[in-house]
């Protein structure tokens, strides 16, 4: 299944990005230059899932510290040095090559959250020495983020993190208690900086995550302003109405919606293949996630089972804020769609995730097969010495 979505993917990427980059000089006028390049981080990207589920995945408990270091480095240092793109500062040139931090930190902190929880056990439900520090550490990264103005990444890697935390046996009551503090703190921050954004000409909050907010609210109050980007994927979604106007028919990925290879590819696909067509694709997507937290549940033990239950919820949550804001069910953030998306970091590591979700099904089918063989065997012998008996 993700080979399909990954293919399905690069199709998508082609239909969204051949009539911009075969009119625009910056790609050469080639209407496969997205295309070309999202090939190769999907090539990359499935040599990063073989070496991962060839690993077994309780090496990883032992490789977090690592690489989880070096993602702290990277956010630090791309706040500093680091290339902004669309208002957020979250992007570094190393060799020539864009990588964005924050889609490292996602894998860094499940993995560190998984083997931290795994050790603590029942100690995680103690306020002081077993929640605070976890609940610390997520936040330090969650604010590095933040600094780089990628909202919508903060919020997934916090939403997965709590997913976690829930998982590995946290208090209710601590859990409830830091998302109020985290509403309070997020309302703060946007009142502040509405307050410090005031548009002395028009009288209004200028904001840029207060304008997503009022877009949010009401779409069509500024249609060519703050609500642009959100009336052109609805006019998208809707032209397509239930049987899709045909793939490669889009006429808003003709300059008119923003980005439609990358934030916005799934209104291009609500218009070219319709609501039936992004109701199959939302079924795959359901039973692709499914599947996962099925074998991550399944998994003999606690680390690998809250490896898969934060990969999988990521993978959710982020679909569901993308398409989300598409759909203006939330406000829009600007974040990928895992696997269907533009966008080389967040593919390579969606794709080396998997690899790691792989190498946990592939123990637990292990598991799960000797434990049937022994079964088998000793049912086998009780037959037997029956038969003797007898």
């Amino acid at each position: 299944m993700t080979v399909i979505l990954v293919c399905f993917g690069i199709i998508m990427v082609f239909s969204a990005s051949s009539s911009i980059a075969w009119t625009n000089k910056n790609y050469n006028f080639d209407s496969l230059y997205f295309t070309k390049k999202h090939i190769l981080y999907a090539v990359i990207g499935l040599v990063g899932m073989f070496f991962a589920m060839k690993a077994h995945y309780s090496k990883y408990k032992k490789w977090f510290a690592p690489f989880f270091l070096i993602t702290l480095a990277l956010l630090v240092i791309v706040l500093m040095v680091g290339k902004e793109l669309n208002g957020a500062r979250s992007w570094l040139n190393i060799f020539g090559f864009s990588l964005q931090p924050s889609e490292f930190a996602k894998l860094a902190v499940i993995l560190y959250l998984a083997a931290l929880i795994s050790k603590k056990g029942d100690k995680l439900r103690d306020l002081r020495s077993g929640y605070i520090p976890v609940m610390v550490v997520v936040g330090l990264i969650a604010g590095l983020i933040f600094l780089q103005n990628d909202l919508g990444s903060c919020m997934i890697l916090v939403a997965t993190a709590g997913l976690i935390i829930f998982a590995g046996g946290a208090s209710v009551k601590h859990i409830m208690a830091s998302v109020l503090l985290l509403v309070l703190g997020a309302s703060l921050v946007l009142g502040i900086g509405a307050l410090f954004n005031h548009d002395d000409n028009t009288g209004t909050e200028s904001s840029y995550k207060a304008g997503r907010i009022e877009a949010f609210l009401d779409p069509m109050a500024d249609e060519k302003g703050s609500s642009y980007n959100l009336v052109q994927s609805l006019t998208a979604i809707g032209v397509g109405g239930f049987t899709g106007s045909g793939f490669g028919q889009s006429i808003q990925k003709l300059h008119y919606l923003p980005n439609p290879y990358n934030d916005f590819i799934f209104a291009v696909i609500g218009e070219e293949f319709g609501f039936i067509g992004t109701s199959l694709f939302l079924l795959l997507y359901g039973y692709f996630i499914w599947r996962g937290l099925f074998i991550a549940l399944r998994c003999p033990d606690i680390f690998g089972t809250l490896v898969g239950v934060g990969i999988m919820s990521l993978i959710a949550i982020q679909a569901f804020i993308n398409i989300g804001g598409v759909t203006n069910t939330i406000p829009i953030t600007g974040v990928t769609l895992p696997f269907i998306s533009y966008g080389g970091t967040s593919l390579i590591m969606m794709m080396t995730s998997m690899g790691i979700m792989l190498s946990i099904s592939r123990e637990t089918n292990r598991v799960a097969s000797e434990k049937s063989q022994t079964t088998n065997s000793r049912i086998g012998n009780r037959q037997s010495i029956s038969m003797r008996m007898k």
